[in-house]
């Protein structure tokens, strides 16, 4: 008489403790990707990001062959190659480009920590976009089991349907992905809602001129007073989203986390529409009369876009959402 799934299941875990349990005690440690550095493969990860990009270059070219090192040298190329070039261009727009230089900078040094700390603990912790690229072009592969540089598990019995996630889904659905994110957007709000209520004024079309033989930039104000109609609305909105982001860092409950998501995204699709509707812009000032005739359809297509893209998303979070439940998967 065969086994049944569960019995197999039962046997295969059971027999899977037993082989931990003795190699604990004998002391044995999984055995790691070759590597081409005389380094523990945590330790190279680290490094890769101790000098931001430049050190990811070097590790990039000196280690050919474990790919968890060189999935962190390809992500600390991209994602602190992009900082530093985003910040050298924000930092040369008139007025306002030390603020947007000290935002890159705190968020390139929030970075910083948290990617030595998981290279360190041998996790392969994904930024987004920059992750991806740097899990195709490193060669790893966050669905499957080797993903620190380590042994693959023992294949699972046959005939069974796995109930976890597969360890690449820490990327989407671990804990501190989870932390970081919302860190994120409680900082990225708040950022926001400094400059928005006291930087407004900095808000403007910016136009080299000379002035008495001298080249100045003119800064021409494009917000009306109906912007101060607008205001309240983003800032309750912002307040609400730096308020729930900190509740979801203590509280990780999947329905409170997506739920909290899918309201924060439609009161964040009202203050789009709210800005289109008062559409508290003049560029009747600006002295090009081609940036004045094209600046309002610029905006009018990247808020009716904005919209959209809202919309549609939190639509889709929403049936996301109410499917889990069906199939009681609303958990992490």
């Amino acid at each position: 008489m065969g086994l049944s799934p569960e019995e197999r299941r039962r046997i295969y875990e059971e027999e899977k403790a037993r082989i931990e349990a003795e190699a604990k005690l004998k002391g044995e440690q999984p055995k790691t990707e070759p590597v081409t550095i005389n380094l523990e493969p945590n330790i190279a990860g680290l490094l890769c990001y101790v000098l931001g990009w430049i050190s990811g270059i070097v590790f990039l070219i000196l280690e050919q062959k474990n790919r968890f090192v060189r999935f962190h040298a390809i992500q600390s190329i991209i994602v602190f190659g992009s900082l530093n070039l985003a910040g050298t261009i924000l930092g040369h727009i008139p007025w306002i480009g030390p603020f947007f230089g000290a935002v890159i900078g705190v968020l390139a040094f929030v970075l910083w920590i948290v990617l030595m700390v998981k290279a360190y603990h041998n996790q392969l912790y994904k930024i987004p976009l920059a992750g991806g690229l740097a899990e195709k072009y490193s060669g790893v592969s966050t669905g499957g089991g080797n993903i620190e540089g380590k042994e693959t598990e023992p294949p699972q019995p046959p005939q069974t349907t796995p109930t976890k996630a597969k360890a690449g889904d820490q990327f989407k659905t671990g804990r501190w992905g989870r932390i970081t994110a919302s860190s994120f957007a409680i900082a990225w709000s708040f950022a926001w809602l400094i400059f928005l209520n006291f930087f407004n004024q900095y808000i403007a079309f910016y136009h080299l001129e000379k002035i008495n033989d001298v080249s100045q930039w003119v800064r021409y104000p494009i917000l009306t007073g109906d912007f101060n109609t607008w205001l309240p609305i983003l800032t309750i909105v912002l307040i609400l989203t730096i308020i729930a982001h900190a509740i979801l860092i203590i509280f990780d409950h999947y329905l409170l986390r997506e739920a909290t998501l899918i309201v924060l995204n439609i009161l964040s699709f009202g203050v789009v529409i709210a800005l289109l509707v008062i559409n508290p812009f003049d560029f009747s000032q600006i002295p090009s009369a081609a940036w004045a005739g094209a600046l309002p359809v610029i905006i009018n297509v990247v808020l009716i876009v904005s919209a959209v893209g809202l919309g549609i998303g939190t639509l889709v979070s929403f049936i996301k959402l109410i499917v889990n439940v069906v199939k009681r998967a609303a958990s992490y």
